[in-house]
C-alpha cells in the first residue's frame, strides 16, 4: 500500500482510491486513472482500511464500520486525509494527498487581496466551494501568513488535522476531532477559554458551530472556516438556514457586521492539461455589502455589487474566468461551462 501511495504522490495524484472490483485508481489533473494491474477484492480493501486506521478501538469494529474519517502519515512522502466507507457490503478507502510543506499565499499565486483578508484582526472569513476545491489548502496558506507576521495564539479544530503547522511568530494549537476532542460543538464551546486570537474551525456544519463562531467573531476573534457552497449568495443562505425562521432577521444583522470576506473556489482543468487552475469569487465587507446582506430582497443582487467592487479587491467568478481565459490558462470551453451565465459571459467577453 505504501508503495502505491508513494507512486501516486510522485505522479501528481490528488486522490487515491481503493475499491473492490477496480485496480487502485489515482486522480491526476482532475481525471480518474486506474493503474495497470489486478482488480482489488474485498479482502484487499479491508486490509487497506486496517492499515490506515490507527485507533485500536475502531480496528476491532472494522467489519461493522460504515464510514470513518482519519488521517495517515507516510514519512518523507505526504500526509493523507482518509475516508473509509462501505459500499455494496464491502469496505472502500479514499486518501486525499496533503503535501508535507504548508502552502503560502505566494506559492498558490493567490490574489494580493488575500493578504489583506488574512490580516483581519477580528470577524468571520469563509472559504467556500465543493469537495476537492482546495478550501483547506487556502485556509492553511492564510494561517501560514498570520503565523509569519503576527504574534498571536492560533487554535485550529479539524476533522482530521491536515497541514501540520510549526510555530514561527505565532503559537499554534491544533485539535483533531476524535483524538483531542469529541466533536466540533464541544471544541467550539471550550475554544474561547483557551485564549485564542484566531480560531480555525474545519467546517460550518450545524447551528451550534455557526452560532459560537459568530459570537467569537463578535467578541474580537478572527474566525476562519469553510462552507460547502459555491458562491457568496449561497453561503449566506446556508448560514441562515441553520437558524429558525424567527431568528434569521437577527442573524442577518450579525452576519452583516461579522462577515469580513467570503472566498469561493472552483478548480478547472488547465488548457495545457498540466493540473488544475483556480477560479475565485471574492467578496469583501463594505457598507454596500452589509446593506445587501441585511435586506433579504437585495441579497440576491450581491453578484452585481461584487463585480463593481474591483477597487476593494472583489471579483466575481465570471470576471476571474475572463482573466484566466485571456492569459491562456483555461480554454474558452472550460470558461463557458464554468460561467454563472454562459451567454452573458461570452457577450461581456466580446465587449472587453
Amino acid at each position: 500500500m505504501n508503495k502505491l501511495l508513494t507512486y501516486g504522490v510522485q505522479n501528481g495524484a490528488s486522490d487515491i482510491h481503493f475499491r473492490p472490483g477496480d485496480p487502485p485508481t489515482f486522480r491526476v489533473g482532475g481525471m480518474l486513472r486506474p493503474i495497470k494491474g489486478d482488480k482489488l477484492g474485498p479482502t484487499h480493501t479491508r486490509q487497506v482500511a486496517m492499515n490506515v486506521i490507527s485507533n485500536p478501538a475502531m480496528q476491532t469494529q472494522v467489519d461493522t464500520l460504515q464510514e470513518y474519517d482519519t488521517s495517515y502519515m507516510l514519512a518523507g512522502v505526504a500526509r493523507f486525509r482518509v475516508n473509509v466507507y462501505r459500499q455494496r457490503g464491502s469496505l472502500a478507502v479514499v486518501l486525499r494527498v496533503i503535501p508535507t510543506e504548508v502552502p503560502t499565499l505566494e506559492s498558490l499565486k493567490l490574489p494580493p487581496i488575500m493578504k489583506a483578508i488574512a490580516s483581519n484582526e477580528r470577524g468571520l472569513v469563509l472559504v467556500t466551494g465543493s469537495t476537492g476545491a482546495g478550501k483547506s489548502t487556502t485556509l492553511a496558506a492564510i494561517v501560514d501568513h498570520i503565523n509569519r507576521n503576527d504574534s498571536v495564539h492560533i487554535l485550529t479544530i479539524e476533522d482530521p488535522i491536515e497541514f501540520m503547522h510549526r510555530n514561527i511568530r505565532s503559537s499554534i494549537s491544533q485539535r483533531e476531532i476524535g483524538h483531542d476532542t469529541s466533536d466540533f460543538g464541544s471544541a467550539m464551546r471550550s475554544a474561547l477559554r483557551q485564549d485564542p486570537d484566531v480560531i480555525l474551525v474545519g467546517e460550518m456544519r450545524d447551528h451550534e458551530t455557526v452560532d459560537i463562531a459568530l459570537k467569537a467573531a463578535e467578541t474580537g476573534h478572527l474566525v476562519l472556516s469553510t462552507v460547502h457552497t459555491t458562491d457568496a449568495i449561497k453561503t449566506i443562505s446556508r448560514l441562515l438556514s441553520f437558524f429558525p425562521g424567527d431568528e434569521q432577521s437577527a442573524v442577518r444583522g450579525r452576519l452583516s457586521e461579522a462577515l469580513k470576506a467570503t472566498v469561493s473556489q472552483r478548480l478547472l482543468p488547465k488548457v495545457d492539461g498540466q493540473g488544475m487552475g483556480l477560479a475565485m469569487e471574492i467578496m469583501i465587507q463594505t457598507k454596500t455589502i452589509q446593506e445587501y446582506i441585511l435586506d433579504p430582497a437585495r441579497t440576491g443582487g450581491l453578484k452585481d455589487v461584487i463585480e463593481k467592487g474591483r477597487t476593494y479587491g472583489m471579483q466575481s467568478f465570471d470576471q476571474h474566468l475572463s482573466e484566466l481565459f485571456k492569459t491562456g490558462q483555461i480554454s474558452i470551453e472550460t470558461a463557458r461551462a464554468a460561467a454563472s451565465n454562459p451567454a452573458d459571459f461570452e457577450r461581456n467577453l466580446a465587449f472587453e
